[in-house]
């Protein structure tokens, strides 16, 4: 893969980008057992960041504790740092307001058990739009933005569940969008869907890298290296090294792990 003067311009001008999200010496336990430890890394302003590991490196628990999802699990205990625009989230007293600045997309599609309308009009019903004119301008939106909407326009008033795995997760992705997040985390969203609407919604990460920062989970390394501008290798709970995207695969690596991972040696 060649990069162009375009990918090195935006490289640079992501290096100098604020940043948004710090994670300072962090760790996540699982009452004595332990996910993560020592998580140190920052996510940029209008950034696509991608993690990759193999199965069971942290990743899912690391995304949890980033808009306090460990709230849910009394067994789940998190130390460190994470300041999400300077704030620390443990200081934030509103966990719901703090969730709808941090969207969060998961593996498998997880839809309310509502139409495709009100699945997408959900969030935005919470924050007090009651008017239609205002929430039906809102639903087209996030379903244009999530490569959903030609497909349903005729049948929003049918029930989510009754879409495709791949549609399910477009709408899923559609809902996370309708919170308007400043950070969007997704959690190997590839898994539950087929290669060409993977594509698709990739498409739709490049659109909205603009106005947003992405954290992008994934198993496919060469999606990573599509689509994030730098990339952190997760592996037995441990951020081995967090590197430009385009630099780790070409071999620029601080730690031979990396590159054995990259090139399918284990995982």
């Amino acid at each position: 893969m060649v990069s162009t003067a375009e990918d090195m311009t935006n490289v640079a001008s992501t290096r100098d980008s604020a940043v948004k999200l710090e994670v300072r010496d962090v760790a996540i336990r699982y009452g004595s057992d332990t996910a993560i430890s020592g998580i140190t890394l920052d996510v940029k302003e209008n950034e696509i960041f991608g993690i990759i590991g193999p199965a069971n490196a942290g990743k899912t628990s690391f995304l949890k504790a980033l808009n306090r999802m460990n709230d849910f699990n009394s067994e789940m205990s998190v130390e460190g740092e994470i300041l999400f625009d300077g704030t620390n989230i443990r200081d934030v007293r509103n966990v719901y307001a703090l969730r709808n600045r941090i969207g969060v997309v998961f593996p498998l599609p997880v839809g309310l058990p509502l139409t495709i309308y009100e699945n997408v009009a959900f969030v935005p019903r919470l924050r007090g739009i009651r008017e239609k004119a205002e929430l039906d301008v809102i639903v087209e939106r996030c379903l244009t933005r999530s490569a959903l909407w030609d497909e349903v326009k005729d049948r929003l008033d049918s029930l989510g569940s009754l879409l495709s795995g791949g549609q399910q997760q477009r709408l899923t992705i559609a809902r996370a969008l309708s919170q308007e997040p400043e950070l969007l985390m997704l959690d190997e969203f590839s898994i539950a869907v087929d290669p060409v609407t993977t594509m698709r919604i990739e498409d739709v990460l490049k659109e909205l890298k603009p106005e947003m920062s992405i954290i992008l989970v994934t198993n496919l390394v060469q999606q990573a290296r599509r689509l994030a501008d730098r990339t952190a290798f997760f592996l037995d709970g441990e951020c081995v090294e967090i590197g430009d995207t385009e630099a780790l695969f070409t071999g620029q690596v601080k730690d031979s792990r990396t590159t054995d991972y990259i090139e399918g040696r284990f995982g």
